[in-house]
């Protein structure tokens, strides 16, 4: 495919997700309805549609309108393309542009102007309430591409060694201040799922955040730990890599944890998989993920920044609650209970650990952290919770 082949089909793309439909649905709708495609056309384009998602304000201030065809139009004045070559109406590129557009179109020193963010009003200005003098660092963030991270097993080797095995792919990484085993992949991080590395249980997908959340938490050398909100088991993998205390996985959605064993078995971590809320047990460590607006991940999911609404958001405070209540039975006496979001606003994070406390004041906080995307990695929020 052509660059400007490239452009519609995001164009097609896009159009559909402002249809409605969630982007990665409409992506592999496209790429199994163009199976012509090349990986490096299908990467492409996935590229184009995230970018134009993560940066649709801005690009449509640019190129003019709301459209597949206008986000695009924006992305390449943005990216300072000649449009002239990218819409000429050969092959199977976009048509020329019309009079029409030509007239709507936008400079970038107009939009230094404008002031324009991207992010619906309503999250804007919950994003200065919340992080004041951050907000605007942190909403530039979330316009860009999030950095690809690794986790060192250390289980199986250090840091050093994974470094050396990457190498042997021809992938490059390098270490990130922000815990002590994440490496950023710097050169070919397509290539990171076919590595002997990552096949072998060496190393696992994991963004740094999320590491130095379980960096932060109090492991037990002994004893028990449970994932109470396990998702996709990465904190799970983590904190086995560091500790010998027996681990368990639960989560609302058991689906989510299908290929965790497998995994497991890969990195030589052992794992006890919970179908059934636990009642009984209680375990010297607690940690709950819990559903989130996913605001400091929104550099991935971009949709969700579209998506949120106040009522949605309302609605993930009570569940949130809920499972805080919930884990806190299963705490041993003088054991932590962990509280984390992917999350950088204040209502799910200290907010809901405020009330928590107010509800059961014989709980306090140890201690709690704010991960921005400045960071390195995603927004997260953690906090050590434990019965006084």
């Amino acid at each position: 495919m052509t660059p400007a082949a490239r452009v519609q089909s995001a164009i097609d793309i896009l159009d559909t997700v402002l249809l409605g439909m969630a982007t990665e649905k409409a992506l592999t709708r496209w790429a199994r309805s163009n199976r012509f495609a090349g990986s490096k056309d299908r990467a492409a384009i996935r590229d184009h549609v995230f970018s134009a998602i993560r940066c649709r304000n801005s690009f449509a201030f640019l190129g003019g309108g709301n459209s597949g065809r206008s986000l695009m139009i924006g992305a390449m004045i943005a990216d300072g393309e000649n449009l002239n070559e990218v819409f000429s109406g050969t092959g199977y590129g976009p048509s020329a542009l019309t009079e029409e557009e030509l007239a709507t179109l936008q400079t970038l020193e107009g939009l230094k102007t404008a002031n324009c963010v991207d992010l619906p009003d309503w999250l804007w200005e919950k994003l200065q309430e919340d992080l004041g003098e951050l907000a605007v660092e942190t909403a530039e963030y979330l316009r860009h591409r999030a950095p690809v991270f690794l986790r060192t097993n250390l289980r199986k080797c250090d840091v050093r060694t994974a470094i050396a095995l990457l190498k042997d792919d021809e992938i490059e990484v390098q270490a990130h201040s922000l815990s002590e085993t994440a490496l950023q992949v710097t050169k070919n991080p397509r290539r990171v799922a076919l590595s002997k590395a990552y096949k072998d249980g060496f190393v696992e997908l994991q963004d740094v955040a999320s590491q130095a959340v379980c960096d932060f938490l109090n492991l037990p050398e002994s004893g028990s730990i449970l994932d109470f909100c396990a998702g996709g088991g990465g904190k799970a993998l983590a904190m086995g890599a560091r500790t010998d205390a027996k681990i368990f996985v639960h989560d609302s959605n058991f689906h989510r944890m299908v290929d965790l064993p497998e995994r497991a078995e890969k990195a030589s971590t052992t794992l006890g998989v919970l179908e059934e809320t636990p009642v009984d047990e209680r375990f010297d460590l607690v940690v709950c993920d819990v559903p989130c607006s996913g605001s400091g991940s929104w550099r991935r999911s971009p949709d969700g920044k579209w998506n949120l609404t106040e009522c949605l958001l309302s609605d993930l405070s009570v569940t949130q609650a809920e499972i805080l209540d919930q884990a806190a039975s299963l705490v041993h006496s003088g054991g932590e209970l962990a509280y984390a979001t992917c999350s950088v606003f204040v209502c799910e994070n200290r907010d809901q650990v405020n009330a928590f406390i107010e509800r059961y004041p014989d709980w306090s906080v140890v201690s709690d952290r704010l991960f921005l995307p400045q960071d390195g990695g995603d927004g997260f929020y953690v906090a050590r919770l434990t019965r006084a």
